[in-house]
C-alpha cells in the first residue's frame, strides 16, 4: 500500500497534480482543498488513497491525512462514491464537512453538487457517531496538541488501549495544562488516572 508520494509538481490545477518522484510523474486527483494548500508549492508530500476498479487504477492525493481520512470515511458510506466524497471536499473544509454531518445540517451537506436528500441522511446516519469517537481524522487534529511526537505517541498508545480520541484528547489536554509530563511514559500514565 502507498501511504504517501513526496516530490517535485511538474503541474497542478484545482482537480489534479502530476507528482514527479525519481523520474516517475503520477498523476493524482485531487480536492480543491488539497489544491489550495499545495498550488504555491514546487515539492509536496500527498497522502494517497489508491482505488481499483476493474477497467481503471486511479490515485487520490491529499494535503493531509486528516483530509484523507474523512474521505475514506465519506465513500464508506453506501452511495458515496469517490467523485462525491471528492466534490464534498472541494465544496466545503474538512471541519465544515464534520459540523454538518455532527449538527445535522441537512441542508449543508445537499448543498454539495450531486448529493441528494437520501445520500445526505445516509451520511449522517452512518458517520455522525464515528466522528463523535474521533474516526475520520488524524492525531494532527487533536485539538490544542500540536505537532508533539510524544503526545502523537501516547495517544496512538491510548487508543489501541480502547479509548476513544475525544477521551484521550481531553485527557492528554489536561495532563499537559496541569504538570507539562514530558516523556511518552509520563503522558500515558498521567493520562490512564483520568480516562
Amino acid at each position: 500500500m502507498i501511504d504517501y508520494l513526496k516530490g517535485k509538481i511538474e503541474e497542478i490545477n484545482p482537480t489534479g497534480l502530476v507528482l514527479e518522484n525519481n523520474g516517475i510523474g503520477y498523476g493524482i486527483l485531487i480536492s480543491l482543498q488539497t489544491y489550495e494548500s499545495l498550488k504555491d508549492k514546487s515539492e509536496a508530500k500527498v497522502y494517497i488513497h489508491y482505488q481499483v476498479r476493474e477497467d481503471d487504477r486511479e490515485f487520490y492525493g491529499f494535503a493531509t491525512k486528516d483530509e484523507r481520512e474523512l474521505f475514506q470515511l465519506l465513500i464508506g458510506v453506501n452511495s458515496v462514491g469517490v467523485a462525491t466524497a471528492r466534490m464534498m471536499l472541494s465544496s466545503m473544509s474538512s471541519e465544515e464537512v464534520r459540523t454538518a454531518i455532527l449538527s445535522e445540517d441537512l441542508a449543508k451537506i445537499k448543498s454539495v453538487k450531486g448529493v441528494g436528500l437520501k445520500t445526505a441522511q445516509k451520511i449522517i446516519i452512518e458517520l455522525k457517531d464515528k466522528i463523535v469517537k474521533g474516526e475520520g481524522s488524524s492525531l494532527e487534529t487533536l485539538p490544542g496538541m500540536g505537532r508533539n511526537e510524544n503526545v502523537e505517541e501516547a495517544t496512538r498508545a491510548l487508543i489501541m488501549l480502547g479509548f476513544s480520541k475525544p477521551v484521550v484528547s481531553k485527557a492528554i489536554q489536561k495532563v499537559l495544562k496541569d504538570n507539562n509530563a514530558g516523556t511518552v511514559e509520563e503522558l500515558i500514565k498521567a493520562a490512564l488516572k483520568l480516562v
